[in-house]
């Protein structure tokens, strides 16, 4: 449609153009960030008018490197912002490392004077280290839940695609940027404005903070079997404290023996084997991710010993917990 002629949508709040700001991390997930400013173009564009506007933020003021390899040129350093300005960092992999305490001592002073403040991706981790959600609902990307869940212990982590709570925000990652953009520019502007970025985008299924990022069981593991889906979530919830396989087909209304048969059937391995790469799964994740011992990796992955653990690591992934922490130590140092 040609500019002229595009219909426009009125939006229902006035005033002067809201401003976000968005501070990008060194291997920031590009996705998170993009979306995120197409929400707020395409807000603008429907509207006829501006009503948001944006800055780039990096900590020295030059370039930043996403995750996928292109670079960024900053419009700002890390300086003192407007009152009514929106902080969005946006994070992405190795997050520990990005988080610097220069970061941190910018965050917390800006908090103070009040600003809204978020996290998109793995940025969560930021604002958690800065203090600012504690007591707070908040989310990350599945991938860093248990190490988050291990180091913050007063956030209340959900599994949500984005999280309001107060004056902090948190997503996901990937394309939860833009359910969060659609509900601030819905609560901001009106419903219609925000379908109508929507559709812009040709994204048809909005989500809202009670839906859940990962995909469910089923379509996961690519198999539609109710009680083998009910066993398999009660593992995933259950890694510290591992259930035994007869009483997770007693739960389910069946007896090992057919429980068995309903893993062999559908996965090609047993109950306890399945359980096992779940437990190392997560164990690798906290190994990765955080500064935990490998004792107490073991003990939250639900091994007694760290001998045994470390037995069951070797035979899984052909390397020990000790050298997988020590190789991704020596990579994120390149």
């Amino acid at each position: 449609m040609a500019q002229g002629n595009r219909p426009r949508v009125a939006a229902e709040a006035s005033g002067a153009p809201s401003r976000y700001v968005f501070v990008l991390l060194e291997n920031f997930s590009l996705l998170s960030f993009s979306a995120a400013v197409e929400c707020l173009r395409i807000a603008n564009r429907m509207a006829g008018k501006t009503l948001y506007s944006w800055a780039v933020a990096g900590e020295e003021g030059d370039m930043i490197t996403c995750s996928a390899g292109s670079r960024f040129q900053a419009d700002m350093a890390l300086e003192e912002l407007g009152r009514d300005d929106t902080v969005l960092i946006c994070g992405g992999s190795d997050i520990q490392g990005a988080t610097t305490k220069r970061l941190l001592n910018w965050v917390r002073r800006e908090a103070r004077r009040g600003l809204r403040m978020g996290g998109l991706c793995t940025a969560s981790y930021v604002l958690a280290r800065a203090g600012l959600l504690d007591g707070k609902r908040a989310t990350i990307h599945w991938e860093n839940h248990d190490s988050f869940a291990e180091e913050f212990e007063e956030v209340e982590l959900t599994k949500s695609v984005f999280t309001l709570d107060g004056n902090r925000m948190t997503t996901a990652g990937g394309t939860s940027s833009i359910d969060l953009m659609l509900k601030l520019i819905a609560d901001e502007h009106g419903e219609k404005l925000a379908n109508s970025v929507a559709d812009q985008l040709i994204y048809s299924s909005i989500r809202t903070d009670q839906d859940t990022q990962r995909l469910s069981v089923p379509t996961r593991i690519g198999v539609r079997h109710p009680k083998l889906s009910q066993v398999i979530q009660m593992m995933e919830n259950n890694i510290e404290e591992p259930i035994s396989p007869s009483i997770l087909a007693k739960e389910v209304g069946m007896s090992t023996r057919q429980l068995e048969r309903l893993f062999r059937r559908y996965l090609s391995r047993s109950p306890k084997r399945y359980y096992m790469e779940l437990r190392l799964q997560k164990a690798r994740n906290l190994l990765m991710q955080t500064d935990m011992t490998v004792i107490n990796v073991a003990l939250a992955c639900g091994f007694a010993s760290p001998s045994h653990f470390s037995k069951c690591y070797r035979a899984h992934y052909n390397t020990t917990p000790y050298r997988e922490r020590g190789a991704q130590s020596a990579r994120l140092s390149v």
